[in-house]
């Protein structure tokens, strides 16, 4: 449960225009994609296909680490990494998992087979999409678990973009039909307010000893 009077107290130390910002912001936050990483080599592309999340709405984004280890390219993630959760897994099969759990459908993006084109992809269906190395694709643990195949309609003669790319064309297409639909996408009130509690603490100079301030003065144990 979140704390509400934390959650009051770090607030006071934001400006009115941050905390609407932050109400506005989040109004079109959703949890119903999203996106999952496999392995991929090149940091930017990980650091960009954060910034789209972040820029078209999608709340989390995991990322699977069994073969590079992972940071983010703050220049190119241009903050990105303050508003977006990041879930990093050491094993594809974790990650795929750790989705069904969570009640998503496998989706593979890939030009390969005979995937659903992008305008026909069906988004009433919470679904997490996988995208990927830059060189070699995704992994066979993805192609054979996934619940469906997703790729972009291309009539050139490369077979393929960069998956940052890829992954910005998709993520825009399916949130902009996602807002147009009937479905239930927005995020629940307790992650309404667990999001909250999260931007005030990567917004705060020194929240540390705010932090601590407020459970040893203001609302001891």
């Amino acid at each position: 449960m979140i704390d509400l009077d934390l959650l009051a107290y770090l607030e006071g130390f934001l400006t009115d225009k941050r905390k609407e910002r932050f109400q506005h912001v989040l109004a079109s936050r959703t949890n119903h994609f999203t996106i999952a990483m496999e392995d991929v080599f090149q940091l930017h592309n990980t650091s960009a296909v954060m910034r789209s999340c972040e820029v078209f709405g999608i709340q989390e984004l995991n990322v699977v680490e069994q073969k590079f280890g992972k940071r983010i390219d703050t220049e190119i993630a241009m903050g990105a990494q303050k508003w977006v959760d990041v879930n990093r897994f050491n094993s594809i099969q974790s990650c795929i998992d750790a989705m069904k759990e969570k009640g998503y459908q496998i989706i593979a993006t890939t030009p390969h087979n005979d995937s659903c084109l992008l305008h026909e992809f069906d988004v009433t269906q919470r679904s997490a999409l996988f995208f990927g190395t830059e060189r070699d694709g995704l992994s066979p643990e993805v192609i054979e678990q996934a619940d469906g195949y997703l790729k972009i309609p291309m009539v050139g003669f490369t077979e393929s973009l960069n998956i940052s790319v890829s992954a910005a064309i998709i993520i825009q297409d399916i949130t902009n039909r996602l807002r147009q639909s009937d479905v239930n996408w927005k995020l629940t009130q307790e992650e309404l307010l667990e999001k909250r509690l999260t931007w005030a603490r990567n917004t705060i100079k020194d929240i540390k000893r705010i932090e601590e301030r407020y459970h040893t003065e203001i609302k001891p144990k």
